[in-house]
């Protein structure tokens, strides 16, 4: 046994140490591309061309001038032109005015259906007349704009010259005239039909035709563009060629290395995934592969369009140092997924572990129970299927059998209605509701289970009830008997502070002092409690102000938010507010939210009080920052006794949200808290006063 387990953490090991092989194989071929990129704009034919004027380098570098010259020569010509209109055309105004016209043919009452389109298109223009100049203007400024950028570009072009001409508009960088182009070591020359090259072996470039394409798009007939290169200029590029070439053959030696390394690892894992070894017949899965072969295509799609998202848009500034640590991970995490599915390959589960196979075959086995259990599912499909059989065989008493499945029909709707009516009325409280629908079906044992839940329910309901209020009633009475001893002792400690003590006595006095006051606020909060929580407390709604309310409970708090060293801010509407409630039971909520902001707050932040007519119900939210880490959940929070502060070195006892709570609860309004990181939120909705 011991012998096996060495052999196959053996095979494991091996296949780490060959997919981490194949992992930094691959990032070494991106990363060659990207250096490709980098270096020479991608282009890795810079490894087989022979001489820089066969390069693509040489091309581009052209291309660049004669495209911006033949649009000069050939769309814009001159400011003059596109002033004039001259470089717009009639298919570019009726693609952006086909909105227009869209408008036209839907509400004028000038577009005639029956005339031709041309007919209607005059109208068009003869109404919108005003509209489609707008248009124009707009292209014009935009060919303008357009016009004015090229010839930007061609003034910082200092080499190569160039000089272009339709007999009327010339744009030039030289002043030495055209006529010096043939003294310069490499030129093109392009007029009219003639074409002048040199080096003619330029002519063999298989870019070249970037260029003459270029050049093709003009009006033959009194256009001239030349372009030629300076010694100076074009030894430069030379030499930038040749250092660019011997950095790229470099490159692609180190990425055919790389390359190699891919594929044998990748065809070697492949082989092996799955399997101890070449020899093994045995597949086994991982808790990867537990993943549906769908989800995890479409996972392993995701990560590659993430991975070239941070590429692209994150690491493109420093993408030669970022590509490895960015493709590393997302490299291991793809090919996992990608060697999970050649497992269910082999093990010939790719289809059948796909999630749409699973909920199609549950679908099948679903009905193919519902046929096999003999209950309501076959009696329905012997109704829909035997039912016009039925009605076949009898054809000549149809009026007999429909009436027979109409009464049928209406007594199984009957007691289907009677079922949800019932249920409903559970529902919303009625839970000593029996539901009756006669008879013995189906419909009839589904009535009998649900007034034996409702039967449980109740035993359950009367039980919590009484639960609830036994606790209540120890919980008032414990509170109630603490509260005379407590009094005489905090007395007792009052009369001991006026005598002369010793100064370690006064000391222990002083903590007497303290813990005594501490718990009788403790006593008076779990009283309270109690109290809010059994509705035993009267109410009395009316008509009440909410903005004035919080607005003179916070001047009486004013103290109390100095010395607490917050920020609050209130936010209401300009009209008044008013909501139902109880005065001195909303004060009182109200009251238990501040202390809470008061005890947990972050010291120096900001409160916000926000009031807001949502029409039927007012809502009151009070947001802060809590100064402790809020790991707990809201609904945690709103327990009894439980605190944010989980070292409870704050002075909370835990009952002031719920308090708050159980008196909202009894002015027929509802309390919540939300916990959003370190944001607190309590919100406190009441029904609107409409007066």
């Amino acid at each position: 046994m011991d012998i096996k387990w060495k052999k196959y953490s053996h095979s494991i090991t091996t296949k780490i140490i060959v997919f981490m092989i194949m992992i930094t194989c691959f990032t070494g071929v991106v990363k060659a591309f990207v250096d490709v990129e980098v270096v020479n704009d991608g282009n890795l034919g810079i490894v087989f061309e022979e001489d820089y004027f066969l390069s693509k380098a040489y091309v581009q570098e052209t291309e660049r001038i004669v495209s911006n010259l033949t649009r000069l020569l050939g769309e814009y010509k001159s400011e003059e032109h596109i002033l004039n209109g001259g470089s717009i055309t009639e298919e570019e105004v009726r693609a952006e005015v086909e909105p227009l016209y869209f408008d036209f043919s839907s509400q004028s009452k000038s577009y005639n259906p029956n005339a031709s389109e041309a007919e209607n298109y005059e109208k068009f223009k003869s109404e919108y007349a005003d509209k489609i100049e707008q248009v124009k203007d707009r292209l014009i400024k935009s060919d303008l704009r357009e016009y004015h950028l090229l010839l930007q570009s061609l003034e910082e072009v200092k080499a190569p010259l160039y000089y272009a001409s339709d007999g009327v508009n010339e744009y030039t960088n030289t002043t030495t005239g055209r006529e010096m182009f043939e003294t310069y070591p490499s030129y093109m020359m392009f007029e009219e039909y003639k074409r002048e090259i040199y080096p003619k072996e330029i002519r063999e470039n298989e870019h070249f035709y970037w260029i003459t394409d270029r050049i093709d798009e003009l009006d033959q007939e009194n256009h001239v563009v030349s372009v030629a290169f300076t010694k100076e200029f074009l030894n430069e590029k030379i030499e930038e060629w040749k250092e660019n070439k011997v950095i790229i053959k470099a490159v692609f030696y180190r990425l055919l290395a790389f390359l190699a390394g891919f594929i044998l690892s990748f065809v070697y894992l492949v082989l092996v995934i799955g399997r101890k070894s070449l020899k093994d017949k045995e597949l086994h899965m991982h808790a990867v592969d537990r993943l549906y072969v769908d989800l995890t295509i479409l996972l392993g799609i995701g990560l590659v369009c993430f991975w070239v998202i941070l590429l692209e848009e994150f690491a493109s500034p420093n993408i030669e140092n970022m590509v490895i640590p960015i493709t590393v991970p997302f490299a291991a995490a793809v090919f996992l997924l990608i060697l999970s599915l050649v497992k269910h390959f082999k093990n010939k589960t790719f289809f059948t572990h796909t999630l749409i196979y699973r909920i199609f075959y549950r679908l099948f086995q679903f009905i193919k129970n519902v046929y096999d259990s003999g209950n309501v599912g076959v009696k329905t499909v012997l109704i829909v299927i035997g039912y016009p059989l039925l009605v076949a065989a009898t054809f000549f008493m149809f009026p007999v059998t429909l009436g027979l499945a109409a009464w049928v029909a209406f007594k199984r709707v009957k007691s289907f209605q009677a079922i949800k009516e019932g249920v409903e009325r559970i529902k919303d409280g009625d839970i000593h509701h029996s539901i009756d629908v006669g008879g013995k079906g189906e419909f009839a044992k589904l009535a009998a289970n649900i007034n034996s839940i409702t039967d449980g329910l109740n035993k359950a309901v009367d039980s919590e009830l009484k639960s609830e209020r036994l606790k209540t009633e120890l919980i008032t009475n414990v509170s109630h008997d603490i509260r005379t001893p407590l009094t005489s002792i905090i007395t007792y400690v009052d009369l001991l502070k006026k005598e002369e003590l010793s100064s370690k006595a006064e000391e222990y006095v002083e903590v007497l002092d303290q813990k005594s006051k501490r718990l009788k606020i403790l006593t008076d909060d779990l009283f309270e409690a109690a109290k809010a929580s059994s509705g035993s407390i009267p109410v009395q709604l009316e008509r009440i102000d909410i903005v004035s309310l919080i607005t003179q409970g916070l001047g009486e708090v004013g103290d109390k938010i100095e010395d607490s060293g917050l920020a609050f801010k209130f936010n209401y509407p300009k009209e008044k507010v008013y909501v139902a409630a109880d005065g001195k039971l909303l004060w009182r909520s109200i009251e238990n939210v501040l202390s809470n902001i008061f005890k947990y707050a972050l010291q120096g932040s900001r409160v916000y009080i926000d009031v807001e007519d949502l029409g039927a119900e007012v809502l009151l939210t009070f947001k802060n920052i809590s100064a402790y880490e809020l790991n707990i959940s809201a609904n945690e929070l709103m327990e009894r006794f439980k605190r944010g502060d989980e070292s409870r070195t704050s002075q909370g006892s835990g009952l002031g949200l719920s308090i708050a709570e159980s008196l909202i609860d009894i002015q027929k309004g509802k309390f919540t808290i939300q916990v959003d990181g370190d944001l607190f939120k309590s919100i406190i909705s009441l029904p609107k006063d409409h007066g």
